[in-house]
């Protein structure tokens, strides 16, 4: 019995010298549990809603193509072509198949923010580029004048969600 006051004792005392020395809990860092797929053809149908990405045109297209910096950043959502995506990528169809850059080659580079597991934010990319080329095909740009690539979020440099919207686009420019 005297044994069994003793182990009671040491672990009412024991207790809170535990506790105390325990670290706080750590907040979890939300991930995603699996990865949507992303869609794989473009679509011509009305915006959703506002999206958080982009497409940036390269200076040499704009000027070439006649397009202003307000009309080369538009909301682009995973791998779909929005509506309000159609009128600079259909002036950018015109310039590469019949306009200034007639026979030139383009580079459409797909970017991701960095939530999300680096094989995923990597196939979004791809699968955002691709979504841009398949637009543009369907407006008469030969496939093999087109260059797609993903650099998932490797270029990522948000932390919230407007740095976020930035990180999620295509890059579009000229092929060397």
């Amino acid at each position: 019995m005297k044994n069994s006051w003793k182990l009671v004792a040491c672990l009412i005392i024991g207790l809170p010298v535990a506790c105390a020395g325990s670290p706080p809990p750590v907040a979890a860092v939300p991930t995603p549990s699996s990865a949507p797929a992303a869609p794989t053809t473009p679509v011509e149908t009305p915006a959703q809603a506002m999206t958080s990405g982009g497409i940036q045109i390269a200076a040499d297209i704009l000027k070439a193509c006649g397009l202003s910096d307000a009309d080369a950043y538009f909301p682009f959502d995973s791998a779909r072509v929005e509506k309000q995506d159609i009128v600079p990528l259909n002036t950018v169809a015109v310039c590469f198949t019949t306009g200034a850059l007639k026979g030139r080659s383009m580079k459409l580079v797909g970017h991701a923010d960095p939530r999300g597991a680096a094989e995923y934010n990597m196939a979004l990319g791809q699968s955002r580029a691709d979504g841009v080329e398949g637009y543009l095909e369907k407006k008469g740009l030969e496939s093999k004048k087109v260059e797609t690539a993903s650099r998932g979020a490797m270029d990522a440099t948000g932390t919230d969600e407007a740095g976020w919207a930035h990180d999620r686009r295509v890059n579009m420019m000229l092929a060397n």
